[in-house]
C-alpha cells in the first residue's frame, strides 16, 4: 500500500521544507516535507505536504496540528488525494461558457494603423 501524504493549507509565504519538517516531527518522524513552489517566481503557493514514515501519525497530525499556528498562520492539516481522484483540469476551458479562444475585439489583437 502506498504511503498517505498529508495536505497543508495555509502556510505563510515564509515557510520553508525545513521549518514544516521541525513543525510536523513533534507527532513522529517525517519522511519528507515539501512546500509548493510557483515555478517561474520561486514564491510558495501556500500550501505542501508532509508525508510519515509511520501512517499511524497522519491521524495525530490531523488531530493535534489542524487549526494551530506555524510561522504566524493557522494552518489547515487534512489526508491529501490519490492523485487519480482529483479532478482532472481542462485546459481548453471546455464544459460551458465562454472559455478560452478568441476573447471578441479585433480578431485577437490586430492593430490598426492610422492613416493621416
Amino acid at each position: 500500500m502506498a504511503q498517505q501524504n498529508l495536505f497543508i493549507g495555509s502556510l505563510a509565504y515564509a515557510t520553508t521544507d525545513d521549518t514544516l519538517k521541525a513543525h510536523f516531527e513533534q507527532i513522529g518522524e517525517v519522511s519528507s516535507a515539501r512546500v509548493i513552489t510557483d515555478r517561474d517566481s520561486g514564491r510558495s503557493k501556500g500550501f505542501g505536504f508532509v508525508e510519515y514514515v509511520n501512517d499511524e501519525d497522519n491521524q495525530k497530525a490531523v488531530d493535534q496540528l489542524d487549526g494551530k499556528d506555524l510561522d504566524g498562520r493557522t494552518i489547515s492539516v487534512g489526508l491529501a488525494r490519490p492523485k487519480e481522484d482529483r479532478p482532472k483540469r481542462d485546459f481548453n476551458g471546455g464544459g460551458g461558457g465562454d472559455r478560452g479562444g478568441d476573447r471578441g475585439g479585433n480578431g485577437g489583437g490586430s492593430f490598426r494603423q492610422r492613416s493621416w
